[in-house]
């Protein structure tokens, strides 16, 4: 089955750890996609390093993927009450590190965040190839927004779509979390059992730039990237196919 790669968390901030990443896909041939953040934890803008914006657009024109992915990569959300409570402490206690920003928004807010990150892409020369939500968390409602708004890749933990189309694919996600030492190795022996998954199903490897911190994250992502060697398909969309 084919494999998809893409490089997470895209910003000035994680400028330097971006660039390992794609080094080390470039060893087995691989332009993988970019998340892209406009504004990292509202401190980051897209617009405020111009090099960096040059090295997206180049990156683009020679064939990577630019996803937009989210707009601050965290969570606003406040007064959250009961069962919306209980989701809210799932989706940024467990899933993430309180970074699921899409997972709690209100349609409007929804609305206006993918209203400020398409244009703040498209105001530094990016075009807009996909959505990923941060920490693949969002409501159900959001695919037919992203629908009507053109948008033909999305994925979550389980699936990846094309909204516009109304379809989609089960797909095993291969990522590593490395904010305590429990999950970086628990995450490392999910990663090395679970890509078997690729047999039945298209596989996913999502890098972060918080693994490049790490000497085991950065042996781990090099083998993943080895065994998917070959198979590996530039465009997220053609694991629907």
């Amino acid at each position: 089955m084919p494999v998809h790669v893409s490089i997470h968390d895209v910003s000035p901030a994680t400028k330097t750890e971006v660039e390992l990443a794609l080094e080390a896909c470039a060893r087995i041939g691989c332009k993988p996609a970019l998340l892209v953040v406009p504004n990292f934890h509202g401190e980051s803008p897209l617009a405020s390093d111009p090099a960096f914006c040059a090295r997206l657009r180049e990156l683009q024109a020679d064939g990577h993927e630019m996803y937009l992915h989210g707009f601050f990569h965290q969570s606003r959300a406040t007064n959250r009450t009961g069962a919306s409570q209980a989701r809210w402490l799932f989706a940024q206690k467990v899933v993430s590190g309180g970074e699921a920003e899409f997972s709690d928004v209100t349609r409007d807010e929804a609305s206006a965040r993918l209203d400020d990150g398409e244009r703040a892409m498209k105001d530094v020369g990016l075009r807009v190839d996909g959505f990923i939500a941060p920490a693949w968390s969002f409501p159900a409602w959001l695919l037919p927004m992203l629908a009507e708004r053109g948008y033909a890749f999305t994925e979550d933990h389980l699936k990846v779509y094309d909204p516009r189309a109304k379809t989609s694919r089960p797909s095993v996600v291969l990522n590593y979390a490395s904010r305590s030492p429990s999950r970086l190795f628990s995450t490392v022996a999910y990663c090395r059992v679970a890509k078997y998954a690729r047999a039945v199903v298209p596989a996913r490897i999502a890098i972060h730039p918080g693994d490049f911190r790490f000497a085991l994250l950065r042996h781990e992502i090099e083998h993943l990237l080895a065994w998917a060697e070959g198979d590996v398909v530039r465009r997220g969309a053609e694991l629907l196919a």
